[in-house]
């Protein structure tokens, strides 16, 4: 989906809205985003960003068909899996939400986990996870600790902006909690 469909102002002001969570029964695995940013805030639909490498990951890792948000919908809510956001409110950045929003994002994230019981939880970002945690020295991958009683992993972010990670090493890392939730059987 391309930006250019929105002027800078109106994307702008989408700042400060929130989307729905997708929240498939039963839940299997569950993506948590760090926050919609402004394009997912005008669509309603989460990665939603042209460029993002979300859905291109989930589809290299053999989770989905699809490429993009509006297409993939219908399969991550057949297959089980769901997407929320620690923080709930769009911004442009991920950097302009400060460290209070993002531990109470993991109090949030807690409570809905304990609520809807997936089998396993991806946090998609590794600095906004350590800071939402308090854990200063966490590595990328499975966590030592479950959430809720889910298995905990952290995944890479997608966002264009973490330069270092491509489509390939995204789906890799996408791929290991989707095998422990049952999506995937290779």
């Amino acid at each position: 989906m391309s930006t250019s469909r929105w002027s800078r102002a109106e994307l702008e002001s989408f700042a400060g809205r929130t989307i729905e969570d997708l929240l498939p029964d039963p839940l299997r695995l569950l993506f948590v985003g760090i926050n919609p940013g402004l394009v997912s805030a005008a669509t309603g639909l989460h990665f939603a960003r042209a460029g993002n490498r979300f859905y291109p990951a989930l589809r290299a890792a053999g989770i989905i068909d699809s490429l993009t948000a509006d297409e993939a919908r219908s399969e991550l809510e057949a297959a089980g899996v769901g997407i929320t956001n620690l923080v709930p409110r769009a911004s442009a950045r991920a950097d302009e939400l400060d460290d209070e929003e993002l531990r109470a994002g993991r109090e949030r994230l807690e409570q809905l986990v304990a609520e809807r019981r997936p089998a396993v939880v991806a946090v998609a970002g590794i600095t906004s996870y350590r800071t939402a945690f308090g854990e200063r020295r966490a590595t990328p991958g499975r966590q030592p600790h479950d959430l809720a009683g889910a298995a905990l992993w952290v995944v890479p972010n997608p966002s264009g902006l973490n330069a270092h990670e491509t489509v390939a090493s995204l789906a890799e890392a996408y791929a290991e909690p989707a095998r422990v939730a049952g999506l995937l059987t290779d």
